[in-house]
């Protein structure tokens, strides 16, 4: 499927279930989760395609831009400036998280929620290990 074809699909279904989300929260169906939740994920597949549909009208007409921009996609600095944000933004979650997730334990919120949480950050953490150990075996 090509890309274009993909972004046209999430707009759609982003535009879909943005509409059913605004229509439960409208007819008070749904419980209190579902409605916004459909109109979160609604709204990030609608933005998320129409963005990439508007990119490409953009560059379709000057294949020069077009070959400019995969160029900067892939250089190397640009690759090496993400990661390296990713990996701050990263160290920072790390020492956020277990003191918020300590704060939230003492103010007793409901264990379930936040067994959710402890489990989603070991996870993650967790792969980060796996990560730094399949990259030290490549290297």
């Amino acid at each position: 499927m090509k890309q274009h074809t993909r972004d046209r699909l999430a707009l759609v279904i982003g535009l879909i279930l943005l509409a059913a989300g605004l229509w439960q929260i409208r007819a008070g169906i749904g419980g209190a989760v579902l409605p916004y939740a459909c109109v979160g994920l609604g709204c990030g597949l609608f933005g998320y395609g129409m963005g990439n549909l508007i990119r490409y009208r953009l560059l379709r007409g000057d294949a020069e831009l077009m070959q400019q921009w995969q160029i900067e996609q892939g250089d190397e600095r640009n690759v090496a400036i993400a990661n390296h944000a990713k990996a701050r933004a990263f160290d920072t979650m790390t020492f956020l998280f277990s003191p918020l997730l300590l704060c939230l334990a003492l103010m007793q919120i409901d264990l379930a929620a936040l067994l959710l949480l402890v489990f989603a950050y070991l996870f993650v953490e967790g792969y980060a290990i796996y990560c730094r150990i399949a990259a030290e075996k490549k290297m």
